[in-house]
């Protein structure tokens, strides 16, 4: 402007100069909710919205079943899709729609009519149409049914086309398989989209009328949650991603079982759980075959024993334990040397009548030897040894072949394990025998042993434990430990014990006529990932479904079923960085842990010689 004036000869006016307080420029900087929840770019087109890097499209209803069965609506409410879902219910005069029904009905009835006066068969059609019409009629006029016209819209979400082309895809062929069929909303694809948002503006306006039964099937909440107001954390349901939270100690017992083939997780689902549970104040005692405890052991600040041949760590089975207050001398005693007749039977590989009689026997008389009878004090006598019992075997007739059995335990390559004084000291809150070390053949008699010694200390003073047996499959192999294993888990909720099983060889656990019984005597059951060799087992026994039977052979690591009583959901283990650095059994991590652990101690020695 100023140019053309000087052209023209006109003096040039000065241009008026704009302030802005600062109150006024901090205003036009800030950001309203809006702002951040807009996004970056909109585009509509007929069949879709694109929303900045998103695309989405909206679909609606369009025509249901005759029935429509319960939850039916659930297959597409727990789809691990990105989706929005908005369900609209306007009700309809109650008045007005009978007054519709009673010309409808009418209608059907004159139909029905000419077809009889001109001979033809009757329509099926026609029939159930009017009794249809006929009882929903007197539903209404009872008030037991209302009328509603409902909107049911569903927006699926993804980075492209032809990401929602397979979504899409996947949503119909659920809801065609029901009768259910959609439709999308050409070139109403804003409106649609609107209509979903958390807003309750119905402007798609599309609706089916439906009445009150088949409308509750719509109820979306629908997944089932497993849950207590206590406990510990046992994993996320992967249905719905709610918290599995349970306390064993408020259930009917305090049993469990976990089942999962090699490398599935079985081993950290437990370590989790017994981590989780030190924090309650529950002492846990677990019994190691595969040395997978001694770096949390170490790291919770608990007693680790290495239970071998050639162990500094023994234990004395002719222990007895003090009675308790509802307990009498002569009922431990006796409870005693039934234990260790199964204990011989074990290592002497079985045993005929008169064997057993014989072993009997020698027992009370060991004890004798030692002046122990039901009168005695347990708290001041020195129980009698293995040699002990040898030596009162020798003197007994037909006792020669048992002798000679006996002698690899007392002066052979086995006497070290089995023939000295005990000297385990349990009174940890966190407790280990590791059985790694020992050899296979005589797996099944240190279990024996160790259970028993655990058993016995549980029975002295009450308190809240958990008693971890690991591989325990290598306790049915027995029918004495088998046996010795189920009145663990019958008789454990007395001594405020919970059991928990874990094995890998689900065949070998359930071919045991013991088996079955500990399952039943578990309020809780973890089924994690399974072989195809033992899948139909399983299944048979915790009766699953098809489906259930394939989620278990599809499922990662650390995931599977959460079973308390006749309920069940999917579980997904997780756990937090800091417990995942205690219980990983990933050979790699562990690896890593220790070199980390060695360059600590290497860079601290080199700080303190450098000072």
């Amino acid at each position: 402007m100023g140019i053309f004036s000087k052209l023209l000869g006109k003096k040039e006016e000065a241009a008026p100069i704009v302030s802005l307080m600062p109150q006024e420029i901090y205003e036009a900087g800030v950001l309203e909710l809006k702002d951040v929840i807009a996004p970056s770019a909109l585009k509509i087109s007929p069949k879709e919205i694109n929303l900045g890097e998103k695309v989405a499209r909206t679909f609606f209803v369009i025509s249901y079943p005759r029935f429509l069965a319960e939850s039916w609506f659930a297959p597409i409410i727990n789809l691990d899709k990105i989706f929005n879902i908005s369900i609209f219910i306007h009700p309809v005069d109650t008045a007005k729609i009978l007054r519709h029904f009673q010309k409808k009905v009418a209608e059907v009835q004159s139909q029905i009519s000419q077809r009889e006066d001109k001979g033809l068969v009757r329509d099926p059609m026609l029939d159930t149409a009017y009794q249809d019409l006929e009882g929903l009629r007197d539903n209404l006029m009872q008030a037991q049914e209302k009328i509603f016209d409902v909107g049911v819209y569903i927006t699926i979400f993804g980075d492209n086309s032809a990401d929602l082309d397979k979504i899409e895809s996947e949503v119909k062929s659920i809801l065609e398989s029901k009768l259910v069929y959609l439709k999308p909303a050409l070139f109403q694809q804003e409106s649609g989209y609107k209509s979903v948002l958390p807003i309750g503006d119905d402007q798609l306006a599309v609706h089916s009328k439906l009445n009150s039964s088949p409308l509750s099937s719509l109820f979306p909440f629908v997944s089932f949650d497993l849950t207590s107001d206590k406990g510990i954390l046992y994993g996320i349901n992967r249905h719905n991603s709610s918290l599995v939270l349970f306390d064993r100690f408020l259930l009917e017992n305090y049993n469990s079982v976990t089942f999962a083939k090699a490398g599935s997780g079985k081993s950290y689902c437990t370590k989790l759980e017994i981590l989780r549970t030190l924090m309650f104040d529950t002492e846990v005692i677990v019994i190691d075959p595969e040395k997978e405890y001694e770096y949390m052991a170490e790291a919770t600040g608990g007693k680790y024993f290495n239970i071998s041949l050639n162990s500094e760590h023994h234990i004395n089975p002719f222990d007895l334990p003090i009675p308790r207050e509802d307990e009498s001398g002569a009922d431990v005693l006796r409870s005693n040397i039934i234990n260790l007749v199964g204990l011989f039977r074990i290592m002497l590989g079985g045993l005929t009548q008169e064997e057993d009689a014989i072993i009997d026997r020698a027992i009370t008389e060991t004890y004798a030897l030692k002046d122990i009878s039901p009168e005695s004090d347990f708290r001041n006598v020195e129980p009698p040894l293995l040699s002990d019992f040898e030596l009162v075997l020798a003197g007994m007739e037909g006792a020669e072949s048992l002798v000679e059995r006996l002698t690899k335990y007392t002066k052979g390559t086995w006497s070290g394990f089995i023939n000295r004084p005990s000297n385990v000291d349990i009174n940890k809150k966190f407790v280990v025998f590791s059985l790694r070390d020992m050899e296979d053949e005589l797996k099944p008699v240190a279990m024996y042993i160790v259970t028993h010694y655990i058993w016995n200390a549980i029975r002295k003073v009450l308190k809240k434990r958990l008693l971890v047996i690991d591989e325990a499959w290598w306790m049915m192999k027995s029918e004495d430990t088998a046996s010795f294993l189920l009145g663990l888990a019958k008789r454990g909720r007395k001594y405020y014990l919970g059991l928990a099983t874990i094995t890998q060889d689900v065949d070998d656990f359930l071919k045991s006529p013991y088996g079955l019984p500990i399952i039943t005597n578990s309020s809780i059951q973890i089924l994690l990932k399974q072989s195809p060799s033992s899948i139909d087992n399983i299944q048979r026994t915790f009766n699953l479904t098809d489906e259930e039977k394939y989620l278990l052979l599809e499922s990662d690591v650390g995931e599977g079923i959460f079973f308390v009583g006749l309920k069940h959901v999917a579980l997904k283990v997780v756990a937090s960085y800091t417990e995942d650095q205690i219980i990983t059994t990933n050979p790699a991590q562990v690896m890593a842990i220790k070199q980390a652990k060695q360059d600590l101690e290497l860079s601290q020695q080199n700080g303190a010689s450098a000072k």
